[in-house]
């Protein structure tokens, strides 16, 4: 009974069985108050198609699931088939033609269907051209305007229709025939394009016209927008000594890259003998086979004219010769006949060209891959310049001093000797910086008295000058005050009349244990103030008596008997291992004779 019952109400069951998708298109919309059907292209509930319509397909005909899983537009992204077309016109109001044949390019976009069609521009055509069709899908012609073209419609010599205009393909580029390829379309022969009856007829007009023009156009703006102000330089030599009173004349060639013209220049050197005139040769271009006789003005024009005719009573009638009948065809030099150890013919002469600048080396490196730049000697090797004679100068003779004398012997003009400025201001006293070293002495002799004087030395680093003061002591029966006046102290032992400039004493020459000559007196240094000390110190690479490294080497370079005695007397006299010695305890032991001491009187 069920069963009977569901086979008898089998039209009831419902069409929405089984479907998850129940959406209705919106078909009608409002437009200035009337209602409109906008879409009748829409399908019904669902999205299932009305009855007797055909829904069109919006995905391109290549299938899912094949090839990359990237969506169209980024695989065939600037991927673009181009085919070679035309199509006929009919002409209707012109007597001459009846139809023209107009050449296009039909553009096929991979990424998605669309077609562009484009006319190349030709100048004074006098119909707009450019862009065609612009790009969009296109539909085929009826009855199957529902669908769009794809890849396959596309082939060699065959026609398309594309809005009403049948365009037949002729022949496409390398990229579009291995793409169709290997989609497995079988290209057809690429076909011809048919003669186009008014592109025939402006060209014969245009070969009329030509005997009116010049023979060619000669453009030379490229180059000289490219070459302008760079210039070969070249280097040369002419040989004149064949001639009378004839030697060899340097020259220096120009090459202009801006228009293969050539400049000379003649090189005059000092007391040459020659009046230096401006050029050698006039810019221009350089022929390399040369007439035997100048060819007089107007002989050698750019273009042949021809004398039609000429009357007096119709005038005169002329025309260029459009095959060149009368032109002179010379040759120039240009770039790459211009090389090191070359000949080069300037109207008649002999020119080598011996050397070029780096510029030009350059230039033909870059250009012609030329490495071998060696110059061409030509001339002997100069002679080794003679040395000036030693200046004798006359012995000092005693009047002023040795620099006043050396000076009168310099010039006639008599200047006074010069100081050196920048030590004076670079070593003079500022602030807290003295630049004096002070040194306490003690005369060096067998008077007892004498013996027990004391003086204090100083030496001023702004200009070398030493002096010396004694300061009073009571009871000494000596009376203090200054001892040498400020000046610069000579080295004894030197010969007074010499030629040679006397040695003074330099501030390396003193250190604590130095003896000087000062006046015919002997004067040991025996101490030295603070700032003594530390601007020696400080100053190490000046006063190697100062300079720790040389100790601290002499101390190593000591024999291993005295190093072991060395160590003994350390112990002794520094039993706390405090690291410092009293000086005058280092001073009195054997050690003291092996190496020398520090300046500080009171540590080692």
């Amino acid at each position: 009974l069920l069963l009977k019952r569901y086979k008898g109400n089998n039209h009831n069951i419902s069409k929405s069985l089984g479907k998850e998708r129940f959406h209705k298109s919106q078909h009608f919309n409002y437009n200035n108050g009337v209602p409109l059907l906008v879409g009748s292209e829409k399908p019904g509930i669902g999205g299932e198609p009305l009855v007797g319509q055909k829904i069109k397909p919006k995905h391109s005909v290549y299938p899912k699931g094949q090839g990359s899983s990237m969506p169209s537009w980024v695989a065939f992204d600037k991927k673009t088939l181009c085919f070679e077309a035309y199509f006929q016109e009919n002409v209707t109001d012109a007597q001459n033609e009846t139809y023209r044949i107009r050449k296009c390019k039909i553009y096929f976009y991979l990424e998605d269907d669309t077609i562009q069609v484009v006319e190349p521009e030709f100048k004074n055509c006098g119909i707009p051209q450019g862009t065609l069709i612009c790009r969009h899908r296109i539909p085929l012609p009826p009855p199957n305007n529902d669908q769009f073209y794809n890849v396959y419609h596309f082939n060699l010599n065959q026609q398309m229709v594309l809005y009403s205009r049948t365009f037949t393909l002729t022949n496409c580029d390398p990229f579009t025939r291995n793409f169709l390829t290997r989609l497995g379309v079988i290209l057809n022969d690429p076909a011809p394009v048919p003669e186009d009856p008014y592109s025939s007829l402006r060209e014969q007009l245009d070969k009329n016209m030509n005997p009116l023009r010049p023979y060619e156009r000669c453009d030379t703006l490229k180059q000289f927008l490219d070459n302008d102000r760079k210039v070969l330089r070249f280097c040369c030599l002419w040989d004149d000594t064949e001639s009378v009173f004839g030697d060899p004349r340097e020259l220096v060639l120009y090459y202009f890259l801006a228009d293969d013209t050539i400049e000379i220049h003649e090189v005059f050197y000092p007391n040459s003998g020659r009046d230096a005139s401006p050029k050698f040769l006039r810019r221009g271009k350089l022929p390399k086979r040369p007439p035997a006789q100048m060819k007089q003005p107007g002989e050698i024009t750019e273009r042949t004219v021809l004398n039609v005719f000429a009357s007096k009573n119709q005038g005169e009638r002329y025309m260029l010769d459009n095959l060149q009948t009368g032109a002179v065809h010379e040759e120039f030099y240009k770039d790459h006949d211009l090389v090191i150890g070359g000949e080069v013919n300037v109207w008649g002469r002999r020119v080598i060209i011996t050397d070029c600048d780096d510029f030009t080396k350059d230039y033909y490196r870059s250009n012609y891959g030329i490495e071998d730049f060696t110059p061409v000697q030509y001339k002997a090797p100069p002679d080794p310049i003679p040395q000036k004679p030693p200046r004798l100068v006359p012995p000092y003779n005693g009047f002023g001093s040795e620099e006043d004398s050396l000076s009168s012997c310099q010039g006639l003009l008599l200047r006074p000797p010069r100081k050196d400025f920048n030590k004076f201001m670079e070593k003079d006293s500022c602030g807290m910086e003295s630049n004096v070293l002070n040194f306490r002495a003690k005369m060096v002799t067998s008077d007892a008295v004498d013996r027990e004087r004391e003086f204090i030395i100083s030496f001023y680093l702004c200009d070398d000058s030493i002096s010396v003061l004694e300061p009073p002591q009571r009871n000494s029966g000596v009376l203090g005050g200054k001892f040498l006046e400020r000046g610069r102290v000579k080295k004894p032992g030197q010969e007074l009349f010499k030629k040679e400039l006397s040695e003074y004493f330099t501030a390396q020459d003193l250190y604590v244990g130095a003896i000087l000559c000062i006046s015919g007196k002997n004067f040991q240094l025996v101490a030295a103030d603070e700032y003594t000390f530390n601007y020696m110190e400080k100053h190490a690479e000046e006063f190697p008596k100062a300079n720790m490294g040389s100790i601290l080497s002499k101390l190593r370079s000591v024999p291993e008997e005295k190093q072991s005695e060395i160590r003994k007397f350390v112990a002794l006299s520094d039993p706390t291992s405090t690291g410092f010695i009293a000086y005058e305890s280092f001073r009195s032991s054997n050690t003291a004779k092996t190496v020398h001491s520090s300046p500080h009187n009171n540590t080692y």
